[in-house]
């Protein structure tokens, strides 16, 4: 990867939050690039920032101090300029709303026609596997196939970049195993930059291209990991010794210095 490839950049950034007599940091002089096509996760215990640090990049807060640029924009012109997309913990899909109406509502909004609408969402639950369920409402689907409507509504803009903050942490093992070859498959067929938050290893390494490891109070960087594996994945990946020694390489960041 050269400096060309480079889509995101934070240079010495820190948060804090609370009064100046009583500040609490929960970021500390982050220095990170991620790069096109990635897909990097941000891992780390419970309260080390990673969530923080995930909505400093996306302009939903203002760090302390530090730069953050994405594709060369600061967050907040990144973010009227929609070169990225977020999916949150929940789908908070709209109810009333069919599945092919929650993924258009960004379109609608920016007046795009119905044409367009129609054609891009049709589009996008195809690459999500949703084709049959349309136009069924969000209360007629389970939680994995809410959260593929909210990843499809993420992409309807068609952004280079996709925030995911804990996407799968409420489902079902199973479900989250067919959620991560999913992940993988979009990333291929888009092109996408991916920065994911979990605080799962097994899964950080199953979609990885890199892990930032962060630590507890504040939160730093505590190490990068490199993913060592083939880029296509299917679940048995997780039974073989690269998948198991590249877990325990991760975990021994935690567990040798009693952080966990």
């Amino acid at each position: 990867m050269t400096d060309a490839d480079v889509e995101i950049v934070l240079h010495d950034v820190s948060m804090k939050f609370g009064k100046q007599d009583q500040q609490i940091t929960a970021l500390k002089d982050i220095q990170l690039k991620i790069y096109r096509n990635e897909i990097v996760s941000l891992l780390g215990p419970s309260g080390c920032g990673k969530s923080t640090l995930l909505r400093l990049m996306t302009d939903l807060l203002q760090p302390t101090s530090g730069i953050i640029e994405i594709q060369s924009d600061e967050p907040e012109k990144a973010r009227l300029n929609r070169k990225f997309g977020i999916v949150f913990q929940n789908p908070t899909l709209f109810e009333w709303r069919s599945a092919r109406e929650n993924i258009e509502l960004p379109m609608e909004i920016l007046g795009r026609g119905k044409k367009e609408r129609n054609r891009i969402s049709a589009e996008l639950l195809n690459l999500v596997g949703l084709t049959k369920f349309a136009d069924y409402y969000p209360w007629q689907l389970s939680g994995g196939m809410q959260q593929r409507v909210a990843i499809a509504r993420a992409l309807s803009l068609n952004p280079p970049i996709l925030f995911m903050d804990e996407p799968f942490s409420a489902l079902d093992e199973f479900t989250k195993e067919r959620l991560h070859v999913e992940v993988l498959d979009i990333r291929e067929k888009t092109n996408k930059t991916i920065v994911f938050v979990t605080h799962s290893i097994p899964e950080a390494v199953f979609l990885s291209d890199r892990i930032i490891v962060l630590s507890a109070h504040p939160g730093q960087i505590k190490e990068v990991v490199p993913v060592r594996l083939q880029s296509r994945r299917d679940p048995l990946v997780r039974e073989s010794p690269d998948f198991v020694d590249c877990v325990k390489q991760v975990r021994r960041c935690f567990f040798e210095d009693g952080e966990i």
